[in-house]
């Protein structure tokens, strides 16, 4: 059974459990947030990564990701000059499944997702865990801090709630959050992220040995 949503592109990923605060400034979405305040709470949209084109634009987004989010709108600040200020958290995954261009916005029939454990998710964010403190120290130790928090984010017991946790705390590239978004359950995407901190694991293990211009200036190839 499908749902007809108004559709966010966006050049990031949303995921469940996290906060999107968002600045809409373009006729189309603020007309979004006109329509949504016309109707009763829960107001939601959904947020979808663009492959192919940009954010701005009537033509911007040619090719949207197959995954999005939903975002429920939790504050609305209307701007003099007719923008607005939202705040959303992500709440649900869904799927694509059509698009309908009728309003200036997008949107789409959207199929809702599971949020599975999986097979053995205990074991799978143990390690994650495990790997993610210590990349948080390897980042703090370069002067980054996932997310702006000098702290990290509390790690949730939850499996499912730990993979979202740290796939929005990852410094990655859109694609490789996409990926961790599109997993078919907490155990699969755990165990993607075990793969990827290990990875970023190493990198930063090379980055006392390279100079530090090397790495600011994104000259540095780990490969």
């Amino acid at each position: 059974m499908t749902e007809r949503l108004a559709l966010f592109p966006l050049g990031t990923v949303l995921f469940p459990g996290l906060v999107l605060p968002l600045r809409l400034f373009e006729g189309r979405y603020r007309l979004l947030i006109a329509d949504l305040l016309e109707r009763p709470e829960p107001r939601r949209f959904g947020v979808v990564g663009i492959e192919l084109g940009h954010e701005v634009g009537d033509d911007g987004a040619r090719r949207l990701a197959e995954v999005g989010c939903v975002a429920e709108v939790r504050e609305v600040a209307p701007r003099p000059d007719g923008r607005y200020d939202i705040v959303t958290t992500g709440t649900r995954r869904f799927r694509l499944k059509g698009l309908d261009r009728s309003r200036p916005y997008l949107q789409g029939e959207v199929e809702f997702l599971p949020e599975e454990p999986g097979s053995a998710p205990e074991a799978a964010a143990r390690r994650v865990r495990r790997l993610f403190r210590l990349y948080r120290e390897r980042l703090r130790a370069v002067g980054i801090a996932p997310g702006g928090d000098p702290d990290g984010p509390e790690l949730p017991d939850d499996p499912v709630r730990l993979s979202y946790v740290v796939a929005a705390s990852l410094v990655l590239d859109g694609h490789e959050k996409q990926r961790l978004l599109e997993a078919e359950d907490a155990a699969h995407r755990l165990a993607a992220e075990r793969e990827l901190l290990s990875r970023e694991n190493r990198i930063m293990d090379a980055l006392p040995t390279i100079p530090a211009g090397q790495f600011l200036d994104g000259s540095f190839n780990p490969n």
